[in-house]
């Protein structure tokens, strides 16, 4: 393991949920010399989880009242995420909390003005903005690699797991609008979405989402549990190339760059392919990559990289398109706080130019 994930500073972090993903996060904080507690539902979980990692098993309440405790990591049912959040952030935690931050955009930012109130860091578990090859994807992009950002598609798909207590949609698309906001450095000006469900009447098993952004760049993201075979990608499509994360390939395969353009001659397409090119980046683990980030943002007294207001955008996403899905009709989102930016910047060359002596009148809108 790389000497980057040396450094707990100090930190000691409470783990509340120890099951399928929970003692992934409690195997990552005790590599980092991070993990203080932990806490599960279920005590013989906890018994196992206290026994192999040589820390004590304890209840959340007394974990609250513990000073010598200064992090929780919130890796419970997600139902329980924003009221265990709101618990830690009352006895002044920092808190670390998994995907997502809440169950509705409005309890989201409550949970950030409050983290924001009593000086506390409040992070988003978005793992894949962690993995070491989407921070190079998001090099390239902001560094002009690709030039001007067209559209944007992923796909996350896999035959299973069902859930009964979310579809398919809040399960696996996340992670997706995360990494797509990040990119495009904006929110969506309009989103829409279809869903389809084959095994509960509630529960949408397959879901097709489609985010208008500004700039006319364009985005889609298809998710399905109910596929024959895993598959996840992102590809992103920009006037000077095209880029692909593939997160289901081996290593040197995972992100791989399009050299491809398209020109115009006499208002003709024309093409020239080039073959594909591996982008090397760290070999670092996701999960650990994202503790520790954790772990750095606290001691620096800095906003995480996933920070609340970053989950409280992606829960504003997903409400759109889940209300698009239930209605039928294009939503548009409160545009609220852009994202932070990784594209560049300059004017798109349709845009309309003004002239040296031209006036803006009030209330117009360039």
């Amino acid at each position: 393991m790389t000497s980057a994930f040396t450094h707990a500073h100090g930190r000691r972090v409470a783990v509340a949920g120890c099951g399928e993903w929970g003692r992934n996060i409690v195997r990552n904080f005790h590599e980092l010399g991070a993990l203080g507690v932990v806490c599960d539902r279920c005590p013989d979980t906890q018994r196992a989880m206290s026994e192999r990692y040589g820390v004590p098993g304890r209840s959340f309440p007394d974990i609250l009242e513990d000073d010598g405790i200064d992090c929780v990591a919130i890796t419970a049912p997600a139902e329980m995420h924003a009221t265990l959040t709101r618990e830690a952030l009352a006895h002044d935690k920092h808190v670390f909390v998994e995907k997502p931050l809440a169950l509705n955009a409005t309890d989201a930012k409550d949970l950030c003005a409050m983290a924001e109130a009593r000086g506390r860091c409040l992070m988003v578990g978005h793992l894949l903005r962690y993995h070491p090859a989407f921070r190079r994807l998001a090099e390239l992009v902001q560094g002009g690699g690709l030039g001007r950002l067209q559209y944007i598609y992923s796909n996350r798909l896999n035959l299973g797991r069902f859930r009964r207590e979310e579809n398919a949609l809040w399960d696996f698309a996340p992670h997706d609008i995360s990494m797509i906001l990040a990119l495009v450095g904006a929110m969506p000006e309009a989103v829409w979405a279809i869903g389809a469900h084959y095994f509960h009447k509630s529960l949408y098993d397959v879901t097709t989402s489609h985010l208008a952004f500004p700039d006319g760049i364009n985005a889609h993201i298809f998710v399905s549990w109910l596929n024959p075979f895993k598959d996840q990608k992102l590809v992103v499509v920009g006037e000077a190339g095209m880029a692909v994360f593939e997160d289901s390939l081996p290593g040197p395969e995972k992100l791989l760059f399009y050299p491809h353009t398209v020109t115009r001659q006499e208002d003709v397409p024309s093409l020239e392919r080039a073959e594909p090119e591996p982008l090397p980046y760290p070999d670092e683990e996701p999960l650990k990559a994202e503790c520790q980030h954790f772990l750095d943002s606290v001691t620096a007294g800095s906003p995480p990289r996933t920070d609340g207001r970053e989950g409280a955008r992606v829960l504003t996403v997903l409400e759109a398109a889940q209300h698009a899905m239930e209605t039928g009709h294009r939503v548009c989102p409160p545009a609220g706080e852009a994202p932070g930016v990784a594209r560049d910047a300059s004017p798109h060359p349709a845009a309309a130019t003004l002239a040296p002596d031209a006036a803006v009148g009030a209330n117009t809108r360039i």
